[in-house]
């Protein structure tokens, strides 16, 4: 049994959280809001930390899922001065690779470990403890985590060095959106060619086209239901990220490009909230104008 923290229990890092205690840890929590640490506390028999530093407080490891950079920074920063010496910080959330490296040589000066890792499996893989994880840093670190995050994974990969975690998410990412694209337009044009979607699905799903996105979210999509998973304003987020570091890298990225454009147009329909495979609802919105 191992002494952790968790920092951030959103629709991610609340179930994740409640893993590691089922898996015999003891964790302590803190989330920005305070009645939802309370919550998961009551809910998991663990103890809600009145700041992060608090929570981190003799602890081995030190697990964060969080928004974006500014969110990572602004907790890191004191959670590392806090941290006792010898412990790893992990860092779920999906952020850039500089900052990754940034904070592996902060925790490095420190006499801490490091390790970025974010998630892919959504909400769902959360809450069923089958997240695929990809990592970055030294693998003295990573040996020491990996034995904790196997409480909500199905998969832990270590990619390289501080920043791999991040680079090798943002390549699901970019891959995430030209299949979903791929789906959205193929569906739309099943049901403008006046073809039974079902009957399309069947056709194609066991052969080359096959797709996690179509075994799981054809039906949804046709029935232009977007309740499910990964929002589109986070999508935007990480899209935002791979394309900053295409910029800086030199690669190519006219895929993922357009499709953020064209999740800025689901946006502005009202669907920041709907999950990702909302971009065929532009499709049928455009439609619906032309009418």
């Amino acid at each position: 049994m191992a002494k952790l923290a968790f920092l951030g229990l959103g629709v991610m890092g609340y179930p994740m959280a409640g893993h590691l205690v089922s898996a015999g840890h003891q964790v302590s929590v803190w989330n920005r809001t305070a009645t939802k640490a309370q919550a998961w506390a009551k809910d998991h028999a663990g103890r809600a930390a009145q700041s992060p530093e608090d929570a981190v407080e003799d602890c081995d490891v030190v697990l964060m899922c969080l928004g974006d950079d500014p969110d990572v920074r602004a907790i890191a920063e004191p959670v590392l001065d806090a941290m006792k010496p010898g412990a790893v910080l992990v860092d779920h959330t999906t952020a850039s690779a500089e900052l990754a490296r940034q904070l592996a040589e902060r925790a490095e000066e420190a006499g801490l470990g490091f390790v970025d890792a974010p998630v892919s499996g959504g909400q769902a893989g959360a809450e069923n403890g089958q997240l695929s994880i990809m990592c970055g840093g030294r693998e003295s670190d990573f040996d020491k985590v990996r034995p904790v995050m196997d409480a909500y994974a199905k998969a832990i990969t270590l990619a390289g060095p501080a920043g791999s975690g991040q680079l090798v998410k943002m390549v699901n990412q970019i891959c995430i959106a030209g299949v979903v694209q791929g789906l959205s337009e193929g569906l739309h044009f099943a049901k403008q060619a006046g073809l039974e979607p079902e009957t399309v699905i069947n056709a194609i799903s066991k052969g080359a086209a096959q797709s996690w996105q179509m075994e799981n979210r054809w039906q949804t999509m046709v029935e232009g239901e977007f309740g499910f998973g990964f929002a589109v304003n986070w999508m935007r987020k990480d899209l935002r990220i791979a394309l900053d570091e295409a910029r800086r890298n030199g690669s190519r990225l006219p895929v993922a490009a357009l499709v953020d454009q064209f999740y800025g147009e689901v946006q502005a329909m009202g669907g920041e909230r709907w999950d990702t495979s909302s971009l065929i609802a532009r499709l049928e919105n455009a439609d619906r104008a032309k009418d």
